[in-house]
């Protein structure tokens, strides 16, 4: 990517190239973020992805910022070849009204010195508010439905208008309506739908609002969801604690499902660990009973899979430790 500056010379505006990127814009996916129309106040986050795809270690020797109102960090500094890690920047827009740009400098001194200028934007402006100011789907199960809303109300326009609202996702559907309006104020509701298939992890994204307004042509409602598997166990991690050679003991475990299932197979990876399911009925919980009769000391680790008829997320994992002591 070019940078470009502009000089004043003997009295003349002439535009020029910058040097050329160096090797360290490579390692980023995006350059810079613009937040669009904010609500004076709001909290603005974005996470520019680096990935080391050289073939040496790179490392991140400092990070500066041109405004007080943008905070930068990254979650880690050395970065062998292959590995990847984020740079956060946080925008407070209550420290600044209208338009305001900052530039971020992330500087690297390993394999050698470079400097990578990123730039974060946004419009911070009091004439609207959201209500609350993200759409936050919290943490659901994969399979299930989920949705939540947020409300835009705008001030001293009665004539504003939502007229698109668009995703940066498919796995998220959004839909608006307009719920009041006065000689004063308009309002619309904004609602993110997630569907059923949406991959297991977590989510940030952006839905983008359209309106009529020209000074304001669109605006950014962030996204937050933690999508967990439709098989969860509890607890993941069963310690059967100190246990002598020769001897037995068991505990129980729970197989939850966001819908009713069958346990088709446990994989325990020997006959010293047994478990057995209490029912063989198509059921949204199941009670394991975990069994281990030891036959040598020491430490003991297995990690037991459960096998289900679900046609997604079908199968489960969870570990079993216990100490084995000599037997007497």
């Amino acid at each position: 990517m070019l940078r470009y500056s502009f000089v004043l010379l003997a009295g003349l505006w002439a535009a020029a190239p910058a040097a050329a990127a160096g090797w360290a814009d490579g390692l980023f996916d995006e350059l810079s973020k613009d937040f669009g129309s904010v609500p004076h106040g709001q909290l603005l986050t974005h996470s520019f992805k680096i990935t080391n795809n050289t073939k040496t270690p790179v490392n991140i020797s400092s990070i500066r910022v041109s405004c007080g109102c943008v905070t930068a960090q990254a979650n880690q500094g050395f970065l062998n070849p292959g590995q990847e890690t984020t740079l956060t920047a946080k925008m407070d827009s209550s420290r600044f009204s209208g338009v305001r740009t900052v530039t971020i400098f992330v500087q690297f001194n390993q394999p050698n010195f470079d400097e990578v200028r990123l730039w974060v934007q946004a419009n911070s402006r009091s004439d609207f508010v959201m209500t609350p100011d993200q759409i936050a789907l919290g943490q659901v199960k994969r399979g299930s439905a989920q949705n939540a809303a947020v409300t835009l109300t705008f001030y001293g326009n009665p004539t504003a208008q939502v007229t698109e609202v668009k995703t940066e996702t498919n796995y998220i559907q959004a839909s608006v309506q307009k719920v009041s309006q006065t000689d004063a104020e308009v309002a619309y509701q904004v609602t993110a739908k997630m569907r059923q298939d949406t991959p297991v992890g977590k989510w940030y994204t952006d839905v983008w609002v359209k309106t009529n307004i020209p000074s304001m042509p669109q605006l950014r409602v962030p996204l937050t969801v933690e999508v967990e598997s439709a098989l969860s166990v509890s607890p993941e991690v069963i310690n059967l604690g100190a246990v002598k050679a020769g001897g037995e003991v068991e505990k129980k475990v729970i197989v939850r499902g966001v819908k009713p299932f069958k346990v088709v197979k446990v994989e325990s990876g020997g006959e010293e660990l047994v478990v057995k399911d209490s029912s063989a009925d198509s059921q949204a919980n199941h009670v394991l009973t975990v069994k281990l009769k030891p036959t040598r000391a020491g430490e003991f680790t297995r990690t037991v899979r459960v096998l289900t008829d679900l046609k997604e997320d079908s199968q489960t994992d969870f570990r079993v430790t216990a100490q084995v002591a000599p037997e007497k």
